[in-house]
């Protein structure tokens, strides 16, 4: 089925919390249901973006949420409706059936019909709201690039006025993005069993150490997420492999991935030979749902990720995350900012929340070096 869509795009995390947005016209559907007005639009944006791409993840960021959260979303409506809103099958990824076509059409054509009618109404709005929202723009936020974290991307969905926009991108991207003055800040995690020159030549892959520092923030869990009572007794991944089970792993370019590929070497196992290898995900929330959704046997990631989704975890590797960032951006208005928040107690009690986790107590922006020995 064709469908032309016209609907709005969901904003990202950043853009909901910046003042100076164009004013609109907004409405929207009651399906009946009990879902909430701001439900109902994800909901739409979601299934629209499903028709661009088969992947849960990049349809999630297209509209504006997490994975857990579109993935919640997703099951909530189907059980509310009584029937299938999308298919989900491995190797093809999440398709909509006819029943969610056929609600994004109806909207789209709908608001077709309604554009003229409303252009009116908010061309009116806008000369009435917008020289006000001038005088009280606020800074733009903060480029974030960072590889994915559970802990910040619960911060920054539910902390107040947090200034930040966040692309969830591999550690290597995001990194090599703040290397080419693309981002402001570059969110990336280690083992904390590197040793301090082993930092040092990673991070100089893409960085300089006259102009970059970094801020080291949290301790995280990271292991092998399996079903509830780990059934197969996976306790590392050539277990897996001696299994013949089956994996849901990371795409290439994340911090992850690079561990899970290090593990297997250590081992001698080519991981190419597991089935599901090649079955790669973005998010630690992505192979948790895999995992708890019987389409793997394992996966790895970190333990708050398996606790939400009700999986067993077994602990293989202690990682260090924090930021990287351009020394001459310090003195900034919006850097001061952000740096006041990630050390205070918001944070902190939602960080403390996670199993997992653990706040670093020092937590100052210094050399490479100091990013390993902060306590």
């Amino acid at each position: 089925m064709a469908v032309k869509r016209s609907t709005p795009k969901s904003p990202t995390a950043g853009a909901r919390r910046n003042s100076t947005r164009v004013p609109s016209l907004r409405w929207n559907w009651d399906f009946g249901i009990e879902l909430s007005d701001v439900d109902t639009r994800r909901l739409l944006a979601l299934l629209s973006a499903l028709l661009d791409t088969s992947a849960l993840g990049n349809a999630a960021a297209a509209a504006g949420m997490s994975y857990r959260a579109a993935w919640g979303l997703l099951r909530g409506c189907q059980e509310r409706f009584g029937t299938d809103l999308v298919v989900m099958e491995r190797g093809r990824g999440t398709t909509l059936t006819p029943f969610g076509e056929s609600l994004v059409e109806m909207d789209a054509t709908a608001r077709q019909a309604l554009d003229g009618v409303h252009h009116v109404w908010e061309r009116r709005m806008r000369d009435l709201v917008s020289p006000v929202l001038q005088h009280a723009a606020a800074s733009p936020p903060l480029r974030l690039y960072a590889s994915h974290d559970l802990a910040l991307a619960d911060w920054a969905e539910h902390g107040r006025q947090v200034p930040l926009e966040i692309a969830w991108r591999g550690t290597e991207e995001g990194l090599a993005a703040l290397g080419r003055g693309e981002c402001d800040l570059a969110g990336f995690h280690v083992p904390e069993s590197w040793t301090k020159r082993e930092l040092a030549s990673w991070l100089g892959r893409w960085l300089k150490p006259q102009l970059h520092v970094c801020l080291p923030v949290m301790r995280r869990q990271q292991g092998l997420m399996v079903a509830r009572g780990n059934p197969l007794g996976l306790y590392d991944l050539a277990d897996v492999a001696a299994q013949s089970g089956r994996m849901v792993n990371r795409q290439r370019g994340s911090a992850t991935r690079s561990l899970i590929d290090q593990l297997l070497a250590a081992k001698g196992i080519d991981g190419r030979t597991i089935d599901g290898y090649a079955h790669e995900e973005f998010t630690h929330d992505a192979v948790a749902a895999t995992v708890a959704g019987g389409s793997a046997d394992a996966g790895v990631g970190i333990m708050a990720a398996a606790v939400r989704y009700d999986l067993d975890f077994v602990p293989l590797v202690q990682e260090r995350y924090g930021f990287a960032l351009r020394h001459a951006a310090l003195e900034s208005d919006a850097m001061q900012t952000f740096l006041r928040r990630i050390a205070g107690t918001t944070f902190r009690s939602r960080l403390e929340a996670l199993p997992g986790y653990q706040r670093l107590t020092t937590t100052r922006v210094g050399k490479w070096e100091t990013f390993l020995t902060a306590a």
